[in-house]
């Protein structure tokens, strides 16, 4: 077995899923969360990113053929919850509402929007149907996956590292950082849209 076969499936998840990208996001969607909590966070995410692309990666397109539901569907759905995320990183609500609601724990960011769709969005898991389907053979399907795993566990050692990169910030550089991926997501989140409509040949 030729294990730099699976150098690109490597670099297209790595690319795709972007554990470096997602570390301010992380800092950003936890800010004010003890370490106990934002690990805690950091550790549901990842398990339900792995869960989801294990699903998909085993029987993506089939899932989405008995639901009815195309590829450019669930890519433009996932980038309309995308863009209700980058509203509320741009406008600060999620700090109003904790401010109004002090009696009450922090939202929990770790299934949405960290795990769905930011780790397992329309392009990891379109991303692992096409890798998975490149062969029928077992042994295949368990390395796509096992560097999939692999591209997961960097991003969870870089949500560890949220902490310091909070510390080094500070209050102001946080909330500079999360206008502008607020912006970044909002841009994100509208190309997730194009290329569902470019999909289906609407533009």
């Amino acid at each position: 077995m030729d294990l730099s076969l699976y150098i690109p499936a490597f670099v297209t998840m790595f690319v795709i899923i972007d554990p470096v990208g997602l570390a301010p996001l992380f800092v950003a969607l936890t800010q004010g969360m003890d370490a106990r909590h934002r690990r805690s966070v950091a550790i549901r995410a990842c398990l339900v990113g792995l869960g989801v692309l294990t699903l998909f990666g085993l029987a993506g397109e089939a899932v989405l053929q008995f639901l009815g539901i195309s590829m450019p569907a669930f890519r433009m759905a996932g980038g309309i919850l995308l863009f209700l995320t980058a509203l509320d990183m741009l406008f600060e609500r999620r700090t109003q509402r904790r401010q109004d609601r002090t009696d009450h724990p922090p939202a929990d960011p770790s299934v949405f929007p960290l795990a769905i769709p930011l780790i397992a969005g329309p392009g990891a898991i379109a991303s692992m149907i096409l890798l998975t389907g490149q062969s029928d053979t077992a042994l295949h399907i368990a390395m796509v996956h096992g560097v999939m795993v692999l591209v997961i566990a960097c991003v969870f050692a870089l949500f560890l590292l949220a902490a310091p990169l909070e510390r080094l910030l500070g209050p102001t550089g946080i909330n500079v950082v999360t206008r502008l991926l607020g912006m970044l997501l909002a841009a994100l989140s509208v190309q997730f849209v194009i290329d569902g409509l470019r999909d289906l040949q609407v533009i």
